[in-house]
């Protein structure tokens, strides 16, 4: 069964997308980022070439070719799976296809009601199903630290 985590009161949210996939490198575990639309996943996409500004974060499309052997896919229309490690929802709804996920994470930014709302009720869609959920708040962690992510 997927695992859920919450990570609230995240101050940037691209900021902490950059560094789990930092931290997910170094483990070897593969994400793939559901992001909103595709000017999101350009967005994104652009972010992880360019920050750090001494390296980048491999990644692909969901569609491109080499997505089977790319650590972290970016994806916003769920028509292919490249791999079933952690899917990273960037979307205010739950994902359909989630629990074909090992893990699943949700990050939630900090003072944004909307964004707090939406995670709400993807919690409780959770736990009405009984996954296992787990709560990080990351107003409680150190500014540099990589806060479990």
């Amino acid at each position: 069964m997927t695992t859920i985590d919450f990570y609230t009161q995240v101050p940037d949210k691209h900021d902490f997308v950059r560094r789990l996939c930092a931290k997910a490198l170094a483990a070897r575990a593969r994400l793939m980022l559901w992001a909103a639309d595709r000017d999101a996943c350009q967005r994104l996409s652009r972010m992880l070439w360019s920050v750090p500004a001494t390296g980048f974060v491999p990644h692909v499309a969901a569609h491109d070719p080499l997505a089977a052997v790319t650590p972290v896919i970016l994806d916003c229309e769920a028509t292919t799976f490249a791999h079933d490690d952690v899917l990273v929802n960037l979307r205010a709804e739950v994902p359909p296809f989630f629990s074909r996920f090992h893990r699943l994470v949700e990050i939630v930014a900090a003072g944004d009601e909307d964004d707090a709302a939406a995670a709400r009720t993807r919690y409780r869609y959770y736990r009405d199903r009984g996954y296992e959920l787990r709560n990080h708040d990351m107003s409680r962690s150190a500014p540099t630290a990589t806060n479990r992510a």
